[in-house]
């Protein structure tokens, strides 16, 4: 297949190696020149350990030049998906596959703004990454990735499983669901329930389930946000995402979460779309969760202090 990944952060870069490696002729887009050339110059490095793996990938801030793909993976921060999204119109033909594998919830909304929502495939990975440098970064292990159809009710499963297959040829582990949502809604809990709590405490995965006041915030914060997405109609157990995310948490023990690097970057944060979703979606039933409430209030403020907002 041909493809783009729009956005040569972290996960971008890992997904762009990968593919890649797994034989697809990938070009990754992004607008800030001088990472494009450092990329087409030095290819994208990935750190494992002690293991580095270079591998050249071709990198542009011109869409235009590469014209309509096979797939279309978006992975910019959330405040960037509407503008990204636009620019990529000359990348996406009416066979291409448009796909978000984000944080948050809303991104594939703000696609299908743009896009036939039949060509928008959704999803989650649980793979993470640390940008260590301009097209250098760190993937600490490979974790699975859960991939479906915008599209609600009966849907063709062919554009999940294209995202599915490219990732798997790139020796990652994808499966394809239907219906998705309540998939991106566990992510969302996970997010919500951590990602806030590691950047306003400092503390890194493995800490934030060993410490014991913060490991029980974390837990009912998470309750919070099942019981929100359980009251949308998605089945999810409270223990089960519970267990879930503490088993994660301790398996990434070194592990800095997205928000934590955003505040040591000074980069404004995806709040909005992660414990701002549960709130807003909270709203709409008429439930209080004052602790996703209090997370996005904290992350606001330190947002505005730094002129950030």
């Amino acid at each position: 297949m041909k493809i783009a990944v729009v956005g040569a952060g972290a996960m971008g870069s890992i997904l762009g190696a990968r593919f890649a490696r797994g034989g697809h002729d990938t070009v990754l887009v992004d607008v800030v020149a001088p990472l494009v050339k450092t990329i087409n110059a030095e290819g994208v490095t990935v750190v494992r350990g002690e293991e580095e793996t270079t591998t050249p990938v071709p990198a542009t801030t011109d869409p235009t030049s590469i014209g309509p793909v096979d797939l279309v993976v978006f992975f910019t921060k959330c405040y960037h998906t509407a503008g990204a999204a636009e620019s990529a119109r000359p990348l996406v033909g009416p066979e291409t596959v448009v796909a978000s594998l984000q944080n948050g919830w809303g991104n594939g909304d703000v696609l299908a703004g743009v896009y036939p929502e039949e060509q928008i495939v959704v999803g989650v990975t649980y793979n993470s990454g640390l940008v260590q440098g301009p097209g250098r970064v760190v993937h600490p292990a490979d974790q699975p990735t859960i991939v479906g159809s915008f599209a609600e009710g009966p849907t063709d499963d062919a554009g999940p499983a294209r995202l599915a297959q490219a990732l798997t040829d790139g020796g990652l582990e994808a499966s394809v669901v239907s219906p998705v949502r309540p998939e991106i809604w566990k992510k969302l809990i996970l997010n919500a329930a951590t990602l806030p709590t590691a950047a306003l405490t400092g503390m890194n995965a493995g800490a934030l389930t060993a410490h014991a006041p913060v490991h029980d915030l974390v837990s009912e914060t998470a309750r919070e946000a099942v019981a929100v997405a359980r009251g949308l109609g998605y089945e999810i157990d409270a223990q089960e995402r519970i267990d879930a995310i503490h088993a994660l948490l301790e398996k990434a023990g070194p592990s800095k979460a997205s928000m934590l690097q955003d505040f040591e970057a000074g980069r404004k944060t995806e709040v909005d779309v992660i414990n701002g979703a549960v709130v807003h979606a909270a709203e709409g039933q008429g439930m209080a969760v004052p602790l996703n409430r209090a997370f996005v209030q904290l992350v606001k403020g330190w947002e505005s202090m730094r002129g950030l907002e």
